[in-house]
């Protein structure tokens, strides 16, 4: 029996992405266990994963203390596995599997960078361009399987899976309401990363004017007051729900899968919403990689707007050099993606994803 570790301490929709090792190795080793090591706040996305057996849980903030990364390090030791995988490969994840002594440890191969500790048995280097629709975050993950081991083309799964109880399933709160609701997460994690409040404003007037359904807000828990900002700024105030709110993963998890479809920027509720079978449309932030990120893109089911697509001329270079300086300040990059631009591709994406709702 193969014990099998997956490290991935970064952001929601990078744990959900990597969830695809599991799955996968499943499929390889049927009678393994598979452990994931996750930040904590994260554990929503996998839990119930059949193919994964153990959630080892860890606090962003304690593991940066030298102590706890030395005894987790040893937990990790004392447990024996025979194979890690090191999706996100920072520094923390690359002394655990060095340290860990664990037979076969893969990890990708950071370009340019030559270490001198051998973290990994098996450097896997990530794909120069996406070929498979899944996109390429998550056909690079499934590659760390593919590179080490036999796995027919056919069996090959790459599709992350959020699976629910039947209890979460009986989810009500949205029963009271005679018209379907869709998700609506615009709000980036801080004001200098959303897109301008009023344009979020009009996106929504436009959704509730135009459809006959109603509109829920996502937002994280400190940005109470700006969603309750953007509400106050709308016209069509009875066709949002802004009492009915979840701030945890599975809550949020159980009430999107209430929904008809999300519209929100790129990140993890995307993610989530995906793995739910459920139609998104992705606003793309100004400096993110669309080929990178985005995931079953086919123009209907799911669809999306970036920046460079509408107006290439705005960008000197598609290097990582300049999208860390748009990501810096990307204000005036975010007030070019005006709902001019964006509206005619949304109205594309909900005429076939809202039938008869208008």
């Amino acid at each position: 029996m193969k014990k099998i570790l997956v490290i991935q301490n970064k952001r929601i929709g990078d744990v959900l992405i990597a969830s695809v090792i599991a799955q996968n190795m499943k499929k390889i080793y049927p009678d393994s266990v598979i452990d994931f090591l996750v930040y904590d706040y994260t554990v929503g996305v996998i839990e119930n994963n059949p193919a994964i057996d153990h959630i080892i849980e860890v606090n962003d903030k304690e593991l940066k203390k030298l102590g706890n990364l030395k005894q987790l390090i040893q937990t990790v030791k004392n447990r024996k596995y025979d194979i890690i995988f090191d999706p996100y490969s920072k520094l923390q994840s690359r002394l655990i599997c060095f340290f860990s002594k664990a037979p076969i440890r893969i990890g990708f191969q950071k370009r340019g960078k030559n270490p001198i500790l051998k973290f990994y048995t098996h450097h896997v280097p990530l794909l120069e361009e996406k070929s498979n629709i899944c996109g390429k975050a998550i056909e690079d993950r499934v590659n760390m399987v593919t590179s080490v081991f036999n796995l027919p083309e056919q069996q090959i799964d790459f599709e992350p899976k959020i699976v629910l109880t039947e209890e979460e399933k009986q989810y009500n709160k949205l029963d009271a309401y005679n018209k379907p609701a869709i998700m609506l997460g615009v709000l980036g994690s801080t004001p200098q990363k959303s897109m301008p409040y009023e344009y979020i404003v009009q996106l929504v007037d436009f959704i509730t004017e135009k459809y006959q359904v109603n509109v829920l807000f996502n937002y994280a828990p400190n940005q109470k007051e700006d969603a309750l900002s953007i509400y106050e700024s709308c016209k069509n105030k009875d066709n949002i729900i802004i009492d009915i709110y979840e701030d945890s993963i599975r809550g949020f998890i159980k009430l999107m899968n209430t929904c008809e479809l999300l519209v929100g920027n790129e990140g993890g509720i995307v993610h989530i919403a995906k793995a739910l079978n459920k139609p998104t449309f992705t606003i793309f932030s100004p400096y993110v990689m669309k080929d990178h990120w985005a995931s079953f893109e086919d123009g209907k089911k799911h669809a999306s707007i970036h920046l460079m697509e509408e107006k290439p001329e705005l960008y000197n270079e598609n290097s990582v050099e300049n999208r860390r300086k748009i990501e810096a300040d990307p204000s005036f990059m975010y007030k070019q993606l005006t709902p001019e631009l964006i509206i005619p591709k949304l109205e594309q994406f909900l005429s076939i994803n809202l039938k008869n709702q208008t």
